[in-house]
């Protein structure tokens, strides 16, 4: 096996990036986030003092967190606590089956028997899971179905719209509201429903996929997820079936002291195709909030599927207080020869976000695709990456990353590319781009290459930069104003991500950071 073993550190100035005179020591025991491994790989980068104050104002002068407000609806909400009897209530109020019942349990013997990981370098006050509710469903009533159609509209998201060509799964704290454009899917064969439907309508299905790219045991908040996970989305693409309409789940953490534990399942079969899109908003909340969720993907033979991410969870305050803690697991298996798997993600919100959306290369000739902006300001902390797996023969991944850090935040990419002994004349493409604004945030890269097989060929770009009153200077001499620069490097840093966003997601993104993106891609 040969591996790469880097330890570096490196620190910015205000003129100019100096290198250190000493390498930085820093072995962490990371064995569940890869096995094996000895050592971690590590360029880390600090900005010094003298950075680019006038980009600090112009992040803090941005728009306010608009999707922030709290919906004046009624909860109706379990007590709080994680025992199973609380794992039975769950069970029994959404009217499961055994099977899915002992599929809970076992999972919660699995969590209780594991210990949290330590190993990210996410720094967070110890979260008391007895202290949180584990499900909560709106009252209903002509009343509160009213005052959620008005906030969905707000957050832009139709709860019934039939000129939009996207159908919709809403997900609110702990259940499913709606399901647009069903009729219209299931005439091309296409099931798009909850998970808790999928689980009563499609036993058989659910049986089969649930857990197997995501087992409960694979890692700590996965079991938890498995053990307590309350609604979410179904997707179902049968044989040469390209899906007529994008595919969207939104969700919507609203009651206070609950958290979320959502679960997706998307399985797309031979030489068919699915685009997805998520999204999610969270209340302003002076607390922290827990969304613990999992993602699992099958493709199947010359299968393609497009999954796209604008996380817009609540980050906290300027002061680090409240925020969300985005845990969550997401992994595809490209089970088929010639399928194909795309990640891309836009990380913008929550406290702290702890997630590797993942690829495992089974089928011989098989793609896996990561593309990433990950924005961190004020008290930020991202510990983010991705995982691509080689098992089958000629396969290809590609990962591109980019990490934008301002204010006090900390952002770090962590990625493996993975190459096992089987895997002959596997491809992978890997570029991790840091640009770093103000004099106290911090960049740091763990990437780990572990290969097992000589006719690999593997290939690591990384870069760091700096915005510097230098370079503002530049544009000025030219007639740019400093805002109209600043906008036009973050959307030159950030295109090759964002012009791979779709039409709904990109505007999104041009709105809310002033960027001007000379395109989209649907």
């Amino acid at each position: 096996m040969a591996s790469l073993q880097v330890v570096a550190s490196t620190q910015l100035r205000k003129e100019r990036i100096r290198f250190a005179d000493s390498l930085q020591q820093k072995v962490k025991t990371l064995n569940s986030f890869i096995n094996p491994m000895k050592e971690s790989k590590t360029w880390k980068i600090h900005a010094d003092a003298g950075g680019c104050d006038r980009f600090q104002e112009f992040l803090r002068n941005q728009k306010d967190y608009k999707w922030g407000f709290v919906s004046d609806v009624e909860s109706l909400s379990i007590s709080k606590g994680l025992s199973e009897e609380t794992i039975r209530i769950i069970s029994s109020k959404k009217k499961e089956p055994q099977w899915m019942l002992d599929f809970r349990l076992s999972s919660f013997h699995k969590f209780l028997s594991m210990n949290e990981p330590t190993w990210s370098d996410n720094r967070y006050t110890p979260i008391d899971f007895q202290d949180m509710c584990y499900y909560s469903e709106p009252k209903k009533g002509k009343k509160e179905e009213k005052h959620l159609r008005q906030d969905f509209l707000r957050l832009g998201v139709p709860l019934s719209d039939p000129g939009v060509r996207l159908a919709v799964s809403v997900v609110y704290d702990s259940v499913s509201l709606v399901t647009t454009h069903q009729q219209v899917l299931e005439k091309g064969g296409v099931i798009f429903c909850s998970i808790s439907e999928a689980i009563i309508k499609y036993p058989d299905l659910v049986k089969k996929y649930l857990g197997k790219v995501v087992p409960p045991q694979d890692n700590y908040y996965a079991a938890l997820n498995s053990a307590v996970f309350s609604d979410g989305a179904f997707c179902y693409i049968p044989k040469d079936t390209k899906c007529p309409l994008r595919i969207s789940s939104y969700f919507r953490l609203n009651d206070q002291e609950s958290g979320q534990f959502e679960r997706t399942l998307i399985i797309v079969e031979e030489r068919s195709s699915v685009d997805y899109l998520e999204g999610c908003t969270a209340p302003s909340y002076s607390t922290n909030q827990l969304h613990a969720a999992v993602v699992e993907l099958y493709c199947a033979e010359d299968a393609n599927i497009h999954y796209s991410t604008m996380q817009n969870w609540y980050a906290g305050d300027e002061n680090g207080k409240g925020g969300v803690y985005n845990f969550v697991t997401k992994r595809g298996l490209c089970a088929g020869s010639r399928s194909k798997i795309s990640w891309t993600q836009v990380e913008s919100g929550s406290a702290i976000t702890w997630k590797y959306p993942s690829v495992i290369l089974e089928g011989d000739g098989s793609v896996g695709e990561f593309y990433s902006v990950a924005f961190t300001k004020n008290q930020q902390q991202a510990d983010t990456g991705t995982k691509m797996i080689h098992k089958g023969k000629n396969t290809r991944s590609r990962i591109i990353s980019k990490g934008i850090s301002s204010g006090n935040s900390s952002n770090c990419y962590r990625g493996l590319v993975q190459v096992l002994s089987n895997a002959d004349n596997a491809r992978n493409f890997s570029q991790c781009d840091s640009m770093l604004i103000g004099d106290t945030t911090a960049a740091k890269t763990y990437p780990y290459i572990q290969v097992k097989n000589q006719s690999a060929r593997i290939e690591h770009e990384a870069s760091t930069s700096k915005i510097s009153e230098e370079v503002i200077f530049y544009f000025e001499q030219r007639g740019i104003d400093p805002e109209e620069a600043m906008t036009s490097m973050i959307s030159g840093f950030c295109s090759e991500v964002v012009n791979r966003l779709p039409e709904e997601f990109s505007s999104e993104m041009s709105k809310r950071f002033n960027l001007k993106l000379e395109k989209s891609v649907g």
